[in-house]
């Protein structure tokens, strides 16, 4: 019952320390005169990534790799189906051409690549690794392949190469700004910090708690991080794309959902990676050529007269649904 309570508190402090964040942040690039365009680019994505980051840097820090990757996987998944579909039953949403362009094929061609990198081609090949001692091929349930420190620094060499791609293009394309009253530097610069500690604090509560419920229901690590983490984790991408769609503002809410799951493969798997390499077995393969899939499916209903609408949206979250079976009866 305590991790229970613990869980939940965990996920309170960091959905509010992400708005505090956004806030914070949003409010010091206005102050500063950032073009509002960029700041929901970058800062809007990093602060409802930033759970995400918490509680895989968290789970790095403890060794708890499966964690780090299923969270991040987990996440982006319940980001495309859920947040998405979710937003599309509300109102149609209409998808920018810059989005369907560039950011959705590099969420699409990076997971590729990490998916490959990190297992997928010894999985294809059936050239799993070698145990040093017993030279014995590891079984399917154990470790195919690893996120290196390497791959880690390539990562976020690439997500640096991505944000200055959106700040350039930004830049040729500015927007016009309303008049706002703006906070006062001082203050912004409070609820910045004030939300990282809750985001950090509260990050290592979802992991030290989800990690003992999974013990006492014999869950994998694995799975508990694909579902319950991965589902609170992302509640600040639901909460900030719901509201936009409810409002009208359909396009932030496909820029959140496919902006944030650029910076959680890229950044935080990469930040993960540095702090402690991550252990990939066969369900992570598993769970990415999932995730390559639904990225596809979701990319065709994009380019389909550049709508998603209300019965996608419903197919999308069925899939979620079936999605989340599958990961809890295997």
């Amino acid at each position: 019952m305590i991790n229970i309570i613990i869980l939940i508190i965990g996920f309170v402090m960091l959905i509010k320390g992400a708005d505090l964040f956004v806030d914070g942040s949003s409010g010091l690039a206005k102050n500063f005169k950032v073009p509002g365009v960029i700041i929901g680019l970058t800062i809007v994505a990093l602060g409802t990534s930033a759970p995400e980051l918490a509680v895989s840097t968290s789970a790095a820090f403890s060794g708890s790799n499966e964690i780090a990757l299923s969270n991040v996987v987990g996440s982006n998944i319940f980001n495309l189906l859920s947040v998405l579909g979710i937003c599309a039953i509300i109102h149609p949403i209409p998808v920018d051409s810059g989005i369907i362009k560039r950011d959705f094929p590099i969420s699409i061609i990076s997971t590729i690549i990490v998916m490959l990198a990190t297992g997928g081609i010894a999985m294809l090949t059936g050239n799993y690794a070698k145990d040093s001692t017993s030279n014995s091929a590891i079984l399917m349930s154990d470790n195919v392949g690893t996120v290196t420190r390497i791959i880690g620094a390539l990562l976020i060499a690439t997500f640096i190469i991505y944000i200055i791609v959106l700040i350039s293009d930004a830049r040729k394309h500015p927007e016009n700004e309303e008049n706002t009253e703006l906070n006062p530097i001082w203050k912004c610069a409070l609820f910045i910090v004030i939300g990282l500690v809750m985001i950090v604090a509260g990050g290592q509560a979802v992991v030290y708690s989800a990690k003992e419920i999974a013990r006492a229901l014999g869950m994998t690590e694995t799975l508990i991080g694909l579902t319950i983490v991965a589902v609170g984790t992302s509640l600040p991408e639901l909460v900030t794309s719901v509201v936009a769609a409810r409002k009208g503002e359909t396009g932030l809410a496909v820029g959140n959902a496919v902006g944030s799951n650029i910076f959680n493969l890229l950044l935080i798997l990469g930040v993960s990676a540095l702090i402690h390499p991550v252990a990939v077995n066969l369900a992570s393969i598993y769970d990415m050529c999932i995730l390559i899939v639904i990225s596809i499916i979701t990319y065709i209903f994009s380019i389909t007269k550049k709508t998603i609408n209300r019965i996608e949206g419903a197919l999308m979250v069925l899939i979620y649904a079936a999605d989340v079976v599958f990961a809890i009866v295997r």
